[in-house]
């Protein structure tokens, strides 16, 4: 097993494939190209513990340095890829420099969403988070009493007015669809969520957008709203999802819709490139999606190692997610596309699940503060059963003594 394998992103996919490579017995050399400047990190603490002031920089970092060096993988940070060259089997860096490749992967990730020019999305006070630098302006500007404008009701958005919050800041959160967390989660989940956030002070505007916002010296002073209001604003810190960077591989030729397509392998339309994390799209359930997830960067880098060093790799999709909000954990088990039915199990005003139905399927689960509900549904969606819907709705009834039954009406 060698020859020279470039992978490009230094996010937590691209580093897992290099060390997943030399766990399978990878000889070849391994580069790895990232335009960040710190060491690899991990990125969800960025939005939770990191910003509250709670974490420090080396804790984030995936591996030490010595690591790479030791495990032979040529790390290049602030290094940035401007072509791939497909004919040569070469990429071409913002230098000129040319690096061969036998092997490439592409791990370039998503960058996030922004405001508009015409709404003023650029004054220096407007904030996106994709990245520890991004953490690092944000957290300098989250002083007690100052006023946050967070535009987005996402998870991002939430955990961000969460952070806020804890910190002393006057939140106010806005969402221009009819409700927080339309395009992710179930009514119930989002009602939950909004009722916590509500309770601990944040002010939540739900269909409701930017009209303008008033600059003075570069900096947003006040927001109006398309409801009309107008609000003092100190910082902006704008959640409103992100856009695979599939720049690299469209201009190269490779297949792209909404992200870029690879197949169960993860391999891309050229065999000799594969694509994973945030920037890939691959087939579940008959339809093409991506993940933003780690799970979905490690279980990704995983197939492709072992697709690069011969051995037959499949990728078999179990997502998991989460969020933390305040003292409140919310963790997701499968993905609800297409849902049909919702059942709610309540164990008091702080815990509850809700179950996601496609038909009598079992597709996902929102589980907060409930650790049994989303350990149980991640074994019942992992091994294709399903309980009953009556019985999920019965909270007299312990998950474990639920009858259970295989559906196979949904193709995964």
């Amino acid at each position: 097993m060698n020859g020279n394998v470039v992978i490009v992103g230094s996010g937590h996919a691209g580093v897992s494939v290099a060390f997943k490579l030399r766990t399978l017995g990878f000889k070849g050399t391994i580069t790895v190209i990232g335009e960040d400047i710190y060491l690899p990190y991990h990125r969800p603490p960025l939005s939770k513990k990191y910003i509250a002031n709670l974490g420090d920089e080396e804790r984030l970092y995936l591996k030490p340095e010595s690591q790479y060096r030791s495990e032979q993988i040529d790390l290049r940070l602030n290094c940035r890829v401007n072509a791939i060259h497909r004919s040569q089997n070469q990429i071409e860096l913002e230098d000129g420099q040319r690096v061969h490749y036998d092997t490439l992967v592409l791990a370039t990730g998503a960058r996030a969403r922004t405001l508009s020019e015409e709404q003023g999305g650029r004054a220096q006070n407007i904030h996106t988070l994709r990245n520890l630098s991004d953490a690092k302006r944000i957290r300098d500007t989250f002083t007690p009493n100052k006023n946050l404008l967070v535009v987005g009701g996402g998870y991002i958005g939430l955990e961000m007015a969460a952070v806020a919050r804890s910190l002393g800041l006057q939140v106010t959160l806005i969402e221009r669809e009819d409700r927080i967390l339309g395009r992710v989660a179930a009514a119930q989940t989002a009602a939950h969520f909004k009722s916590l956030h509500q309770k601990h002070g944040v002010r939540i505007l739900e269909g409701v957008g930017i009209n303008y916002l008033e600059r003075s010296d570069d900096r947003v002073e006040k927001a109006g709203l398309s409801d009309g209001t107008e609000i003092d604003v100190d910082v902006v810190v704008v959640g409103i999802g992100v856009i695979p960077d599939v720049t690299l591989a469209k201009d190269a030729g490779l297949q792209v819709a909404n992200g870029i397509v690879v197949d169960h392998a993860g391999r891309t339309s050229d065999t000799a490139i594969y694509a994973i994390g945030d920037c890939a799209s691959f087939a579940f359930r008959d339809q093409m999606i991506r993940l933003e997830s780690v799970q979905n960067a490690v279980d990704m880098a995983e197939v492709v190692a072992r697709s690069i060093t011969g051995a037959s790799a499949s990728y078999d999709c179990q997502p998991w997610f989460w969020s933390d909000q305040y003292t409140t954990k919310l963790q997701i088990a499968g993905l609800n596309l297409g849902y049909t039915h919702v059942a709610v199990r309540r164990k008091n005003d702080s815990s509850l699940s809700i179950w996601y139905f496609a038909g009598e399927r079992l597709i996902a689960v929102d589980a907060v503060n409930d650790a049994k509900a989303f350990m149980t549904a991640r074994r019942w969606l992992s091994s294709g059963q399903s309980p009953d819907l009556d019985g999920i709705a019965n909270e007299s009834l312990e998950l474990n003594t639920l009858t259970l039954s295989e559906k196979t009406d949904l193709v995964t």
